[in-house]
């Protein structure tokens, strides 16, 4: 009877153990998790940090050479060593990281069709007239391109954006579009009245569908060739001149005849060709176009074009070991009142 019950507790002895054991091997296990848990969190957190300061280094090395640049030339144009990705590699080099890498693009802002300047402010109720028929140009020869299914009148888009940037309820055209359109969408919205301030808030405005302002056929949409930038002085006046030493062909083609949209190619090649590594054109001057076969006769609007800019698109981006981040800014070369030298304002500063 006795060593029947020492039997018994002996058995309920080792259950007990075991559940014990059981246990703490389970509160070590999950103890063990979160520690893992806050080691990877805080190596995520510290790598994080150090990626944001790698990605300011370089938009503060894009900075320099930009003030750099402003000194030493009067013109900007894809020849210059803030458009050369060797320099900039070279550039980056001298920042010392002991860990990752840095990739740096800096492109001109200017190369780009200004949004705002579609409308003559300080009210916005006139066509600026020069830059109505560029986007006439440039819209048709996107939708000539991408074979869109939904055809869409480019006098739409147009008109609408008037809309858009005028401060009147006015619609413009047989078919521009006021805050009443708007308001009869699945989410309605108001009209602006005012000038872009993102540029994705072109994708609100009447015809222009995903596929003109993203991508349709995996050829870009317009927001590629589009900026918001570019404002002159503190009066809402937007120039809308495009540098032709920076612009893109698609840009460039909107900015020639309609005749003659073919050429901008040999445009583009004309401001790259090279001999020894050096560049055989020079690009100064609004009027260098007409030295391209071809070009000979071609008239550009003088009211579109310019051959330098003080708006630029640095984009920034670091890299440590599993880990990458991307920062955007957008900054304007300005003169300092005070030290009369040149600085860079930022516009915009977007990291992800």
């Amino acid at each position: 009877m006795i060593r029947r019950i020492l039997s018994n507790n002996r058995g309920v002895a080792i259950l007990v153990t075991i559940a014990v054991i059981t246990i703490l091997i389970a509160i070590t296990l999950e103890l063990n998790r979160k520690a893992r848990y806050v080691i990877a969190s805080t190596a995520a957190i510290r790598d994080q940090y150090t990626l944001s300061h790698m990605t300011s280094s370089g938009i503060n090395a894009a900075i320099a050479l930009l003030v750099k640049d402003k000194l030493e030339s009067e013109i900007d144009s894809i020849q210059e060593d803030w458009a050369d990705p060797d320099k900039i590699a070279l550039l980056l080099s001298d920042i010392p990281f002991e860990d990752g890498e840095i990739k740096l693009k800096i492109s001109d802002e200017l190369s780009r069709i200004q949004v705002n300047a579609l409308v003559v402010y300080p009210d916005g109720s006139d066509f600026n007239e020069s830059q109505k028929n560029l986007w006439n140009r440039f819209l048709r020869l996107i939708f000539f391109e991408r074979e869109l299914p939904e055809k869409i009148d480019p006098s739409c888009i147009i008109n609408s954006v008037k809309d858009w940037l005028d401060f009147d309820d006015s619609i413009t055209g047989l078919n521009g579009a006021e805050s009443e359109y708007y308001q009869d969408s699945d989410t309605p919205y108001s009209c602006r009245n005012a000038p872009l301030s993102d540029l994705n808030q072109l994708a609100m405005i009447k015809g222009v569908t995903h596929d003109i302002f993203y991508n349709y056929n995996e050829l870009p949409g317009i927001s590629k060739y589009m900026t918001v930038y570019g404002m002159t002085n503190s009066d809402s006046t937007y120039s809308g001149k495009i540098n032709i030493n920076t612009a893109e062909s698609h840009v460039i083609a909107a900015l020639l005849p309609d005749d003659s949209q073919y050429l901008a190619s040999a445009i583009c090649e004309y401001r790259q060709e090279r001999s020894d590594l050096k560049y055989l054109h020079d690009l100064s001057g609004n009027t260098w176009y007409k030295n391209v076969l071809g070009c000979e006769d071609i008239e550009i609007d003088s009211n579109l074009i310019a051959s330098s800019s003080d708006f630029f698109r640095i984009l920034s981006v670091a890299r440590l070991r599993e880990m990458e981040m991307t920062t955007t800014a957008i900054v304007q070369r300005i003169k300092d009142n005070e030290s009369n030298k040149w600085k860079c304002k930022i516009l915009s500063w977007q990291s992800e």
